[in-house]
C-alpha cells in the first residue's frame, strides 16, 4: 500500500525556485527576516493583543480574544467578514470577504503604527514558561522563530506525522494568498548538535525585546539575535538536521501549495515560511492525546455494537481516575480507550481480538502503525464497528478530556478518551514516511500567536 500524501498527488516541477528540493537540500536552512511586531505604546497589554493558534480557538474564546482589545491578532487568523458585508449572507459568508478583511485590517495596523516592522532581519528566540499544575511540573521551552525553506515530504528534511483535511488546508491558504503574510508560527522540532541551543543560552541572559503574561499563567519573552556569527552558528547546526512538524501541519500544506503558485519568482519570499524550531533534545515537548466525540452515537449504542470482541468494563470515576485506569492498562500494552457519555460513568475498552485488528487494519505498512490506538479507533472502530462517518458533523476533535467529556454531555454522544503515543514514536514513523490519522497527537507547548508576524511585502 503506498503512503497517503499530503500532497493529493500534485507534481512539483523540477528545478525551479518552487521545486521543494531547490532550497533545502541540505538540512534545515533558517533565514531571519524582519519581524512584524506590537508597538507597546499603540495597545492596551501584549497580552490582549495574542492569541493561542488559530485551531484551537472555540467560539466563546475567539469573542473574548476579540472583546479583550480591538486589535487581537484573532481578527486576522480568524477573521470575520466586512462590516459593511456582514448583513447580506448573515448564515453564509463569502470566505474571500473574510480574507479579504484580514488583508485589509492587516495593512490598517501597519499604517495606523500599531504594528511596525523591526528595523532589521533576525531570528528570534522565543520562551515560553509554563505553570506546575496538581499533574504536571513546570514546563520551560526555548526555541527560535525564523523563516524556514520549504520542501515537501520527498525531500526528507521537514517530516510531516499527521494527515490532512482538505477544507482546513484551502481555508487557510485563502488566508495567506490574501494578506500576504505568515501570520502564526508552525511548531517544529528537531535535534540539535548544541551549536543553536547554545546560541539562544546566550542570548536570553540579555534582555528581552518583550516580556509578557497570558491570562493562562504563561509567560512569554522574545529576543532578537541580529548578530551575523550567531546567526551563522545557528545555521551551521540546522544544517545537519531534519524536522518534525509538531503542530501545524495543515499551515505546512498551506506554505507548501502557495509555494508551487509563486514557482515562477526568484527569491521568492513564498519558498519560506515563518517556523518555531525546538531543540527537543534540551528542550521535550510535551505530547498529549487529542479526544473524539462522536456526535451521533449515544454511548449505549456504541457499548452494545462491540460485542465480545473486545473487553469492556466499568471503571470509578472522576475522570482523573478513569484516566488513571486507562494509563494503566496502556503499561501493559496493547490498545485501550475510554468512553463516557459525560455522565459521570466511564467504561474501559481494550484487548480487541487479534483477528478483528487483522481483519480491519490496512496491511503493507508498519506494525507500529498498525497498533497504534489511533489507526485502530479509525480502521477498527469508527469505520468497521460503529460506522460514524468522517466529518465535522459526526466526529469532533477536542484537546483535553474535559472538553471531550462535557461536549459528549451537552450533544447526548459518546466520548473517546486516548492515551498519548510517545514522540519517539511519532518521529520513528515520519522517517519512515508513514503519516499517523490526522489529529492523533497534540504537541505543547503551542507558540502563542502575536509575537511576531512576517509581512512577505518585507522581503
Amino acid at each position: 500500500m503506498s503512503t497517503p500524501s499530503a500532497e493529493n498527488g500534485v507534481e512539483t516541477p523540477e528545478g525551479g525556485p518552487g521545486d521543494p528540493g531547490h532550497v533545502a537540500t541540505a538540512g534545515l536552512s533558517l533565514s531571519p527576516f524582519r519581524g512584524l511586531r506590537y508597538v507597546p505604546d499603540r495597545v492596551g497589554a501584549l497580552a490582549a493583543v495574542m492569541s493561542p493558534p488559530y485551531d484551537v480557538v472555540d467560539p466563546n474564546r475567539r469573542l473574548d480574544l476579540e472583546t479583550a482589545d480591538p486589535h487581537n491578532v484573532v481578527r486576522l487568523i480568524l477573521p470575520r467578514p466586512e462590516p459593511e458585508d456582514a448583513g447580506d449572507r448573515p448564515h453564509r459568508p463569502d470566505r474571500d470577504t473574510r480574507y479579504r478583511h484580514a488583508a485589509r485590517l492587516l495593512a490598517a495596523w501597519q499604517r495606523d503604527g500599531v504594528l511596525a516592522a523591526d528595523p532589521q532581519p533576525a531570528l528570534y528566540v522565543y520562551e515560553q514558561r509554563v505553570p506546575a499544575t496538581a499533574d504536571s511540573p513546570e514546563v520551560l521551552q526555548r526555541g527560535l522563530i525564523g523563516a524556514l525553506a520549504v520542501s515537501g515530504r520527498e525531500g526528507g528534511v521537514v517530516l510531516p506525522h499527521e494527515d490532512v483535511m482538505p477544507r482546513p488546508v484551502a481555508d487557510r491558504v485563502g488566508l495567506m494568498r490574501t494578506t500576504r503574510a505568515n501570520l502564526e508560527p508552525l511548531l517544529l522540532t528537531y535535534r540539535g548538535n548544541g551549536g543553536a541551543s547554545g546560541v539562544i543560552e546566550r542570548t536570553v541572559e540579555h534582555d528581552p525585546l518583550l516580556s509578557t503574561a497570558t491570562s493562562d499563567g504563561t509567560h512569554h519573552r522574545l529576543w532578537a539575535v541580529t548578530d551575523p556569527a550567531e546567526i551563522a552558528e545557528i545555521s551551521r547546526d540546522l544544517a545537519t538536521c531534519r524536522a518534525l512538524i509538531a503542530d501545524g501541519h495543515h499551515r505546512w500544506e498551506m506554505y507548501l501549495r502557495l509555494q508551487r503558485e509563486h514557482r515562477h519568482l526568484p527569491r521568492s519570499p513564498w519558498d519560506r515560511g515563518m517556523v518555531l524550531l525546538v531543540d527537543t533534545a534540551r528542550y521535550p515537548l510535551r505530547v498529549r492525546a487529542i479526544h473524539r466525540v462522536l456526535y451521533r452515537l449515544p454511548v449505549a449504542e456504541a457499548l452494545d455494537r462491540l460485542g465480545d470482541q473486545w473487553k469492556v468494563k466499568e471503571v470509578p470515576g472522576p475522570l482523573p481516575a478513569a484516566l488513571q485506569a486507562l494509563a494503566e492498562q496502556k503499561r501493559h500494552g496493547g490498545n485501550g480507550f475510554v468512553l463516557t457519555g459525560g455522565d459521570g460513568v466511564y467504561w474501559l475498552l481494550g484487548e480487541p481480538e487479534e483477528s478483528l485488528l487483522d481483519a480491519t487494519v490496512p496491511h503493507g505498512r508498519p506494525e507500529e502503525w498498525r497498533h497504534l490506538d489511533a489507526t485502530v479507533l479509525h480502521a477498527t472502530l469508527l469505520d468497521h464497528t460503529w460506522h460514524v462517518p468522517d466529518g465535522p458533523d459526526d466526529i469532533g476533535y477536542l484537546h483535553t478530556a474535559v472538553a471531550a467529556e462535557q461536549e459528549a454531555a451537552r450533544t447526548g454522544g459518546t466520548a473517546v478518551l486516548l492515551h498519548p503515543v510517545r514522540e519517539s514514536v511519532v518521529r520513528r514513523l515520519a522517517e519512515q514516511g508513514v503519516t499517523m490519522p490526522r489529529k492523533s497527537t497534540s504537541f505543547g507547548p503551542k507558540p502563542a500567536t502575536g509575537l511576531v508576524l512576517r509581512n512577505l511585502a518585507l522581503g
